[in-house]
């Protein structure tokens, strides 16, 4: 009989693959830790299913016959019971449940509301098959059984080839019971003649540490690519703008002119800001207000463009009138107060060390390395019609209020009570965006620097740019223009804030912003796939802030149709331009 001094290291080999603390979860690839002995998957429940019998055996010393365990262990793995699936997988949605799924590219699987009711179970297993194939290759070459390397091999390719991009039993082609039973006899022989406890620990601990590699690097480069397809135009936005331009400079002078250009200065109809060099996207911003506005004949829009698409949205509008109400299109490079002298942001952007940092230094020789800066490098930043909405008051002298509109918005809902909104004396109405310990004057600003520490709280509450009442005559009275020049000039190293102009608003109208109902402005819809759908057809504005805009390929398939209902694609330059919904 056995000591028990011979049997520790074998108990504890036995605790380590039954207690859990590893499962499967990428894809084919990799092993990843876990919290919870209830989140195993299936390759974690076969191992404990094919070696407990084997390793107790060998503890206790029970003597049950070679053959005998390898024909337990096949035909354990051939009955392994359906129940045991839909508890694990259960489990799974229920602790993705916790996880934070409000970050770009967040895409659970196994959560609820983006599959059926157990359809995966088989694409599941065969996954955890494989990554079990690949063990065993490993250990089958280190110990020179090239026969039993060779039928993994191949019994890898083939179920490669059968799970192919499959995410559900549906995707999978009727060969698939074969293969999985195929590949449950090469791993019954493998394990019958190759187990060893210790190496199958150290080949699991090197797996997941390889996958953690791989994984830290696979979203450094989603994040760049992702926010790379973020500042692009598509090709065929490009072109609408082309075709508009050039048919918008061949008009005569006399008909480049849009009516109603007394209303353009009258405070008592309702007046919209929008700043945007995205002429369907300002298409869409315009139509979808108009087409919820009660009274469309008494609304107001201001746009303001920069010289590349000062052609392109004039013709826009002119062939496409607004219905009853009144528009106007002007140039942001015609304003000529708006100079380095008098802006610290263009005196800023005219800087050396701002043109080394944008266009010179630290260039990232790979895809990962660049993930982190690429985000303070987006061109928005550059541009004038970014920065334009600090200077309300000096672009429309004639008016008291003003609603300030982002071009990535859709508007739901007549927009009008928001002018009969009291702001209690505020210069700002905006919607907030803090939870518990989110979107907080912290997240957004250098706490680490005395200007920022000693004249802000760092538990301030965030709120959100894209649809935002501004009272007009408050703003001069407060001179709100000169407090962005202030902290505008401080952060002429970058020491307070990054880059964007959200930071520089939170300063700039601290204390001065009042909370607008929630319901009024929903955000999220260019990075979460997880807002509730009644939230989002309650809302008076929903918003695409993040990098999946609606007008990209990589915009969210659900969110869209929000968005292209405004669109015309029956329109002869839209379709001439190849647009799809």
């Amino acid at each position: 009989m056995k000591t028990t001094a011979s049997r520790q290291p074998r108990i504890r080999c036995i605790a380590f693959l039954i207690s859990g603390r590893y499962r499967s979860g990428l894809p084919s690839t990799a092993m990843v830790p876990t919290k919870r002995t209830s989140d195993m998957t299936v390759g974690h429940m076969l191992i404990r299913l094919f070696l407990t019998p084997l390793l107790f055996s060998a503890v206790f010393g029970d003597q049950i016959p070679v053959t005998d365990q390898r024909s337990n262990i096949a035909s354990v793995s051939n009955k392994v019971d359906d129940e045991v699936f839909v508890q694990l997988e259960n489990a799974a949605i229920e602790h993705s449940k916790a996880v934070d799924s409000a970050v770009l590219g967040k895409y659970n699987l196994w959560r609820r509301e983006y599959d059926t009711e157990h359809t995966d179970t088989k694409v599941k297993f065969m996954r955890d098959q494989m990554i079990m194939a690949r063990i065993y290759m490993v250990l089958a070459k280190s110990k020179s059984k090239l026969d039993i390397y060779e039928e993994l091999l191949n019994q890898l390719k083939e179920n490669q080839r059968v799970v192919g991009k499959a995410n559900a039993d549906s995707d999978l082609p009727i060969r698939a019971p074969e293969a999985i039973k195929a590949m449950n006899q090469v791993l019954s022989k493998a394990k019958g003649e190759m187990y060893d406890c210790n190496t199958f620990i150290r080949k699991l601990r090197g797996m997941l540490q390889s996958a953690d590699e791989q994984v830290r690097g696979l979203k450094k480069q989603s994040t760049f690519l992702s926010q790379l397809a973020a500042k692009t135009i598509p090709n065929a936005i490009h072109c609408l703008s082309m075709r508009l331009s050039i048919d918008y400079y061949l008009l005569p002078p006399e008909q480049r002119k849009f009516p109603k250009s007394e209303n353009l200065e009258n405070p008592s109809l309702y007046h919209y800001a929008l700043f945007s060099d995205n002429v369907l996207a300002a298409s869409v911003v315009v139509n979808s207000t108009l087409m919820n506005a009660k009274e469309p004949e008494k609304h107001v829009f201001h746009l303001v463009t920069d010289k590349l698409n000062f052609g392109a949205m004039n013709m826009w509008f002119l062939l496409n009138p607004p219905r009853d109400a009144t528009i106007h299109v002007e140039n942001v490079d015609d304003f000529k107060w708006l100079n380095s002298t008098y802006c610290p942001v263009l005196r800023q952007l005219e800087s050396a060390a701002m043109k080394e940092y944008y266009f010179t230094a630290a260039h990232p020789t790979t895809l990962s390395a660049g993930s982190s800066n690429l985000k303070y490098r987006n061109p928005k930043y550059l541009s004038m019609l970014n920065h334009l909405r600090f200077y309300l008051p000096q672009v429309y002298p004639k008016l008291n209020k003003i609603l300030f509109l982002d071009d990535d918005i859709v508007v739901q809902k007549d927009l009008t009570p928001l002018w009969h909104e009291d702001l209690k004396g505020n210069v700002n109405g905006a919607v907030e965006t803090c939870g518990e310990s989110f979107h907080r004057f912290d997240k957004y600003l250098n706490f680490s620097n005395p200007h920022i520490a000693q004249n802000f709280d760092s538990n301030a509450c965030g709120w959100a740019y894209g649809m935002n009442m501004f009272d007009l005559d408050e703003w001069k009275k407060k001179d709100i223009t000169g407090i962005y020049h202030k902290w505008q000039t401080l952060n002429e190293d970058r020491a307070l804030w990054k880059l964007g102009t959200l930071p520089p608003g939170l300063l700039t109208f601290y204390k001065l912003t009042h909370p607008l109902n929630k319901s009024w402005h929903v955000l999220g819809l260019g990075y979460n796939p997880s807002i509730d759908r009644s939230e989002i057809e309650n809302a008076a504005v929903i918003h695409y802030n993040g990098n999946m805009k609606p007008w990209l390929e990589l915009a969210m398939t659900k969110y869209r149709p929000y968005w292209t209902r405004y669109i015309n694609y029956d329109h002869s330059y839209i379709r001439n331009c190849k647009l799809r919904t």
